[in-house]
C-alpha cells in the first residue's frame, strides 16, 4: 500500500489528518465522515486492526521495522500525524471562529454533512428491509443523542478513562460525534479545552526554560487527566476497530446503512441557526454563572430570519457541500490513478 503513495498522497493524508482532528474537536462533527468521505476509512480501520498480540510480539522482540509494516506504519503516523498539529492549530482557529462567527462555521459543516449524505448514498444501491431498518435505527440513534441533557464535568480518573474510549467513537463511526458525547458526558471543557490548554501551556514554559509548572498541582492534576484520557482514548482506538472490521467484513451493507443513519441524525445537532453548546467571552475566558460554575448551554434550535448573515450562512452551506465534493473528486481520480 505504501509502495503507491506519492509524494502528494503523503500530502494529502497528513492534511486528511488535519480534517479528522478538526472535525473531532467540533462538537456534533464527526472526523470518520471525513476519512469515510475521504476514501480511507476501510484502510483506517483494518490499520487499526493490525494493533493487536502479533504486532506487540514484533515490538517486543525489537523488530521494529516489521512492527511498522504490520501495523501499516506509515499511513498512521502520517495520518496521527496530522491530527496532532491540528490540536494545537486548527483546533485553536476553530475555537476563536466558533466565537466570533458562529453561524458560519456551522454552516460550512453543515453542508459537509449534507455533501456526505450524498455521497455514501450515490453508491449504495443494496436497499432492502434489514439496511432500511438499520438506517431508521441510525436516524432514530442520531436524533435521540442530539436531545439529551449535559451532565456535569467530573474529573474522576476512571471517568476520564472512560470517556477517552467513548471519545474516540467519532473517529471510528462516521456521524456518531465524540465531541458531543463529551458533552452528554459534562467533560468537554475538562477534556478538549482546559487540559489541552495545560499541556499546550506546558510546552510553552518547557521552551522558556521555565519549570516552575511542576509546583503547580493544578497544572500537574491537569496534565494527569489529559494522560489517562489519552490511554482511555487508544484504548477505545484499537477496540472500536477490531470489532468494526468484523462488522464491516461480515455485515457491510447494514453497517454502511446505519453509518448513513447516523449522520443524517447528527444534522440536527450541526443546525446552523442555534445556541452554542457553551460561551466564551471574547477574550477566550468562560461565563460564569452566579454560583461561580462555566455555563455550559444546551442546543436551542430555531428557524432563521432572512437577513443579509442568512445568505451568507447559505453561502458557506454551499461552500461545505463543494468540500465533500472536491474530497470525493480526490478520492476518485487517486484511485483511477492506481
Amino acid at each position: 500500500m505504501e509502495s503507491t503513495r506519492t509524494l502528494t498522497d503523503k500530502i494529502f493524508l497528513v492534511l486528511k489528518g488535519l480534517g479528522m482532528g478538526a472535525a473531532n474537536k467540533v462538537p456534533g462533527v464527526s472526523g470518520g465522515v471525513v476519512a469515510f468521505v475521504a476514501g480511507f476509512y476501510e484502510e483506517f480501520i483494518y490499520s487499526l486492526k493490525k494493533v493487536n498480540r502479533n504486532a506487540f510480539k514484533l515490538l517486543f522482540n525489537g523488530r521494529f521495522k516489521s512492527f511498522f509494516r504490520y501495523i501499516n506504519g506509515r499511513f498512521l503516523s502520517l495520518l496521527f500525524l496530522g491530527m496532532l498539529i491540528s490540536y494545537f492549530s486548527i483546533s485553536k482557529v476553530l475555537d476563536y471562529l466558533i466565537v466570533h462567527y458562529e453561524l458560519y462555521v456551522w454552516s460550512v459543516f453543515f453542508g459537509m454533512i449534507i455533501g456526505s449524505i450524498y455521497y455514501i448514498n450515490k453508491d449504495f444501491k443494496v436497499w432492502n428491509y434489514k439496511t432500511i431498518t438499520a438506517l431508521t435505527i441510525g436516524i432514530l440513534a442520531g436524533i435521540s443523542i442530539s436531545f439529551l441533557n449535559p451532565a456535569k464535568e467530573n474529573d474522576n480518573l476512571w471517568f476520564v478513562f472512560f470517556c477517552g474510549i467513548i471519545s474516540v467513537s467519532g473517529m471510528t463511526l462516521p456521524g456518531f460525534s465524540g465531541s458531543f458525547i463529551l458533552i452528554l458526558l459534562g467533560n468537554y471543557v475538562l477534556l478538549l479545552v482546559d487540559s489541552v490548554n495545560a499541556l499546550y501551556d506546558t510546552f510553552a514554559s518547557i521552551f522558556k526554560a521555565d519549570f516552575s509548572f511542576i509546583q503547580d498541582k493544578q497544572r500537574l492534576h491537569m496534565l494527569k487527566v489529559l494522560a489517562v484520557f489519552t490511554i482511555g482514548s487508544v484504548t477505545g482506538l484499537v477496540t472500536f476497530s477490531h470489532v468494526l472490521s468484523y462488522i464491516l467484513k461480515h455485515y457491510k451493507n447494514i453497517t454502511t446503512a446505519t453509518i448513513m443513519g447516523f449522520i443524517i441524525g447528527s444534522l440536527g445537532v450541526v443546525w446552523p441557526w442555534k445556541k452554542t453548546i457553551y460561551r466564551l467571552n471574547t477574550d477566550g475566558s468562560y461565563l460564569l454563572d452566579s454560583s461561580g460554575e462555566k455555563i455550559i448551554e444546551f442546543y436551542k434550535r430555531y428557524i432563521p430570519q432572512f437577513e443579509p448573515q442568512t445568505y451568507f450562512a447559505i453561502a458557506y452551506i454551499v461552500l461545505g457541500i463543494a468540500i465533500v465534493l472536491g474530497l470525493e473528486w480526490y478520492g476518485q481520480k487517486t484511485r483511477q490513478a492506481k
